[in-house]
């Protein structure tokens, strides 16, 4: 039987070397390179075409969310499963609807992950950590800010502005931000309204998506 072949994607080179020593192990499955960054995973992902990529969320630079959406408009066959630590609904969402077909979290068994394997390769999805299919769902069908996506509207942002803004994406309260920076609630209400104004987006969904697109937040810190 032909296996078919797997590029591996994480920054972690000691976590890729466990990852490619069981996918070789495996029947089915062969790697055919490692990439510790998303613009090294979409020029290893466009010489070697895989059949499959493992890909993790934070990486250095430019999120894995952005490098799966960029992969699969290279290469629209390939299976894409995300391999990462358990993050927030919104981060799960944002990998599918960037062309991910599968989430397994890193501490899962080696079974656990060729079953995903097995099941991307099938056409099928793949949600593995008590991740809710109905979740995905209802996050992937909520609509798209309108906002433009770049830069330039983040340079917009003061640097306290930017330091909010990241507060609150990862799930910070006002009374909670407040205390860390030392601010009133007050002032902190006042951030977050003028953050969100420069930037075009209008609830904290919008800003999750603004954060993961620029790969702005680590999102292996996050944790239930």
């Amino acid at each position: 039987m032909t296996k078919k072949n797997v590029l591996i994607v994480d920054d972690h080179p000691l976590f890729r070397e466990g990852l490619k020593s069981l996918i070789d192990r495996s029947e089915s499955y062969q790697t055919v390179g490692e990439a510790g960054s998303a613009e090294e995973a979409l020029q290893m992902a466009q010489e070697l075409k895989p059949d499959l990529v493992t890909m993790d969320i934070s990486l250095p630079e430019k999120s894995g969310i952005e490098a799966t959406r960029e992969i699969r408009s290279e290469l629209p066959d390939a299976k894409l499963l995300i391999v990462s630590m358990h993050p927030k609904f919104e981060f799960i969402a944002e990998a599918f609807k960037a062309g991910a077909r599968g989430y397994v979290v890193k501490e899962a068994t080696s079974a656990k992950l060729i079953q995903a394997m097995d099941a991307l390769c099938r056409g099928e999805f793949f949600l593995d950590g008590g991740v809710s299919l109905e979740v995905i769902t209802k996050l992937m069908s909520e609509p798209e800010t309108e906002a433009t996506i770049d830069d330039e509207n983040y340079s917009l942002l003061s640097p306290r502005e930017q330091e909010v803004m990241r507060k609150v994406v990862e799930g910070g309260t006002t009374r909670k931000i407040a205390e860390e920076l030392g601010l009133s609630p007050k002032t902190v209400e006042n951030h977050r309204a003028n953050l969100m104004k420069k930037l075009g987006v209008h609830n904290k969904m919008e800003l999750v998506r603004y954060a993961v697109k620029l790969g702005l937040v680590d999102v292996d810190q996050w944790k239930e």
